[in-house]
């Protein structure tokens, strides 16, 4: 049972279920944001699908790992990833604001914060140690003008 609860604790677990979540509370949330929110958010969901393939393809193109908790053999530190640390986590992030906004779920705003919270305390620290240990002062560095999330320093 543990290795199956292991196999399935992974970022796509929990950005379906935080969806899942998303949709339940637009069930009870007040219609606020109407056509201009679902539009924004089909926009948004795009948007985080496209900044995802574009990451995932720049780290296989570089033959590095994206599945957590393997051990990366390569530091990429261009293109997306001279913008965040964490690409595929933002546009995980970006697909669920985008779909609060599709689903006009209001009350569902406090899971965004949530999700980064847990995708930061189950992933990002210990791919961080990792990289760390790995790859040492050319991690620092990388960090010291990176931003976990977005943006440079």
């Amino acid at each position: 049972m543990r290795a199956i609860l292991s196999e399935i604790d992974i970022p796509p677990t929990w950005l379906a279920l935080h969806v899942a979540a998303v949709w339940v509370l637009s069930l009870v949330s007040p219609a606020v944001l109407g056509d201009a929110g679902a539009a924004a958010g089909k926009v948004l969901v795009l948007l985080g699908a496209l900044i995802m393939a574009a990451a995932v393809t720049q780290m296989a193109l570089r033959r590095t790992t994206v599945i957590p908790r393997r051990m990366p053999s390569t530091l990429v530190t261009t293109g997306l990833l001279s913008l965040s640390r964490n690409p595929i986590y933002l546009a995980d992030a970006i697909i669920l604001l985008g779909a609060i906004l599709w689903l006009d779920a209001i009350l569902a705003l406090p899971l965004l914060a949530s999700f980064t919270w847990l995708i930061q305390t189950r992933f990002i620290i210990e791919e961080e140690a990792r990289l760390t240990a790995a790859f040492g002062p050319e991690f620092g560095l990388w960090a010291a003008r990176t931003r976990r999330w977005l943006g440079r320093k």
